[in-house]
């Protein structure tokens, strides 16, 4: 597969012997010996708190484009709850989704809808580490400031060792129940979930604004997503931390965000102006 007019990229073996291993770990829980209604309670809650508040939150609206402030211990916090996701470091993650909006579904996007659903959805991790150092004069200046930070250079150097404490710890809570519906079916709902924003997202659902890339609103999947699904609003408006724009456009994450407001730990947070809506709003 080629995603640049310079060279094709190499396949990372190791990034698909895992996400293999992964999938095969998920499917242990349809073992009886695996199955325990706090195990299941476990992987809800640390989806919830890895991808809900980590990734949507954290990563994505925080990190990436700064769509609100946080006081720097709860940014510290949120992201290493983002890491723990098991995603990709705050670095990379970052960098990867800042060039995805500077070439967003054209040459250089790694993830381009437009060399197929499959692709998006999760071929391009099996060349995402090529492509990034590909790209790496772009990809470095894109996180200098998270590289500058040696909190995010830590998180970013020391992702799995991270994530063999939290499995060990959930051993030590649960047993191997805990870690295989904790660690390996949460990691698996996890991604799919983050996989069908860059897929489903770009395919299918509804355009309420002007962008020029292919980017819809996804109604089942903000639902799924924290209120990633309304990816068309977040296309128009990459630096705006509400992505549900509409009423009926229900997005949990700007939910949270209204109440870390509220508790006064957010604060300058950006939303696109009437007037700004109005300007790329498409004629049906």
């Amino acid at each position: 597969m080629v995603v640049s007019t310079k060279t094709p990229l190499r396949f990372d073996w190791r990034v698909g012997a895992a996400l293999i291993a992964l999938h095969v770990g998920a499917l242990l829980a349809l073992l009886p010996m695996f199955f325990q209604w706090s195990a299941v309670i476990v992987m809800f809650v640390l989806v919830y708190v890895t991808s809900g508040i980590g990734i949507s939150l954290g990563f994505h609206r925080l990190l990436t484009h700064r769509s609100l402030r946080l006081a720097k211990p709860l940014e510290y916090a949120i992201s290493l709850l983002g890491t723990l996701a098991l995603q990709g470091g705050p670095i990379s993650w970052v960098g990867t989704h800042r060039i995805h909006h500077a070439h967003s579904d054209q040459d250089g996007d790694p993830h381009n809808a437009n060399l197929g659903f499959f692709w998006s959805h999760f071929e391009w991790l099996l060349y995402s580490k090529a492509h990034l150092r590909e790209r790496g004069d772009e990809y470095r200046r894109a996180v200098v400031d998270l590289t500058s930070d040696p909190y995010y250079v830590f998180l970013e150097h020391n992702q799995l060792q991270l994530q063999l404490a939290l499995a060990l710890l959930l051993f030590a809570l649960g047993g191997w129940p805990w870690i295989i519906w904790g660690i390996f079916v949460r990691s698996v709902v996890v991604y799919h979930v983050t996989w069908l924003i860059n897929s489903a997202s770009h395919t299918t659902g509804y355009r309420t604004y002007r962008t020029t890339d292919r980017s819809t609103n996804c109604w089942w999947l903000a639902l799924l997503g924290w209120g990633e699904g309304w990816h068309n609003n977040h296309h128009a408006f990459p630096f705006s931390a509400r992505h549900g724009l509409r009423w009926y456009e229900f997005d949990l994450t700007w939910i949270t965000i209204k109440l870390l407001a509220f508790a006064r730990l957010a604060s300058d947070i950006k939303v696109p102006t009437p007037e700004m809506r109005r300007r790329l709003e498409r004629v049906t």
